[in-house]
């Protein structure tokens, strides 16, 4: 799979990854990369909005990881939101547990700043790029990944 978008406002950024959502079957982990500012909270609340998440999805900068369930949805039930922007190394989310989320089908995993955890992510991913251009879009590039 890739999907190129170019989106021209949160809301156009929101509304696509809402869409995207329900391409999801479970287990995915979605690795989110680009600068501060490009779009990538912006696309998890549209991901969880279109996974039903009832709480307010903010960016875990701080917690590292926040957990949010899913009821209405057949085979998803959980929505686990990394960001790694302060990590100094991958051992960090390690220390958090995050190995006990992945592989498992009910899970979706989203983590901003994938790129700083590169080394501990699982062999396939969604590797979600945000490149901002000079009129202030956001080309949003979605592939499919073998890492090793």
């Amino acid at each position: 799979m890739s999907i190129k978008f170019l989106s021209k406002s949160e809301k156009e950024t929101f509304n696509f990854a809402k869409k995207f959502a329900k391409q999801l079957i479970g287990g995915e982990v979605l690795c989110l990369i680009g600068d501060l500012g490009a779009g990538k909270t912006i696309f998890t609340k549209g991901l969880a909005a279109g996974l039903k998440v009832k709480n307010i999805i903010t960016s875990p900068t701080f917690v590292l990881m926040k957990n949010y369930q899913i009821s209405e949805h057949q085979q998803i039930k959980n929505l686990i939101h990394i960001d790694a922007y302060r990590l100094t190394d991958d051992q960090q989310l390690l220390e958090i547990g995050v190995k006990d989320f992945l592989n498992h089908p009910e899970n979706i995993i989203i983590i901003e700043w994938a790129d700083k955890v590169r080394d501990i992510l699982p062999q396939k991913i969604i590797e979600i790029n945000f490149k901002i251009n000079k009129n202030n879009q956001r080309k949003i590039i979605i592939k499919n990944k073998k890492l090793r």
